[in-house]
């Protein structure tokens, strides 16, 4: 039987028979840790982590090529201007 005409896995009588058992199904069994094919779920209202561009350290040189600027000494300055000025706010801005 292919992938395409298999009944989905909840469907099985092996599974059927594991619920009415409560035993584990093969299928079901991982080797633990979580993974594309074992992914760990939030529970509900909880937040995702969120990682934004301003967690790592930022040159002024890479803010002004960030913004779109050529890395010239007036706009790296500016960068710079603006990395001491508002902090990872700078970044945030253009790159979230």
């Amino acid at each position: 039987m292919t992938d395409e005409n298999r009944p989905p896995l909840e469907e099985t009588q092996e599974v059927a028979d594991a619920v009415e058992d409560d035993v584990a199904v093969s299928a079901f069994v991982t080797g633990g840790g979580p993974d594309s094919d074992n992914p760990e779920f939030l529970a509900p209202g909880e937040e995702p982590p969120v990682r934004t561009g301003a967690e790592q350290e930022w040159e002024p040189v890479d803010l002004a090529q960030a913004e779109g600027r050529d890395p010239t000494p007036e706009n790296i300055e500016r960068a710079r201007q603006e990395l001491e000025r508002d902090g990872a706010a700078a970044i945030e801005r253009t790159v979230p």
